[in-house]
């Protein structure tokens, strides 16, 4: 099995509810996504895809990220976008952009040093 693995970041706010219905203040992270992908076999070119696709792929989805209050984006829309939420949705967005046979592994979101979360079906 190979795997590969891309990084990139986007900056956001979001504001989380809890249950008594009290908010945590809004607050901006620069939150640092990690994309893993695998095949069983190489392709022609020996690999299992190119890095700057899986990252422009990925950078894609998180376009509409950029700079915005995650709980406002449609996507997210009646959510508690934790840094649970935000790995998978787009894990879920992900995944069938990819070629054949590349198969997602995983989305792991880090939200601040330390503090990552990982979405994996």
């Amino acid at each position: 099995m190979y795997t590969l693995f891309v990084e990139t970041n986007f900056k956001a706010q979001h504001q989380l509810s809890f249950e008594d219905a009290t908010q945590e203040p809004l607050h901006e992270h620069d939150w640092k996504v990690c994309v893993a992908v695998s095949s069983e076999q190489l392709d022609k070119d020996e690999w299992v895809m190119d890095f700057e696709e899986l990252k422009c792929i990925t950078e894609s989805m998180l376009q509409d990220f950029q700079g915005q209050k995650l709980e406002l984006l449609p996507i997210f829309e009646n959510r508690n976008v934790s840094a649970e939420i935000v790995a998978h949705t787009l894990y879920d967005q992900l995944a069938p952009e990819l070629p054949h046979p590349v198969r997602l592994d995983f989305v792991e979101i880090t939200e601040a040093p330390g503090c990552r979360a990982r979405y994996a079906p």
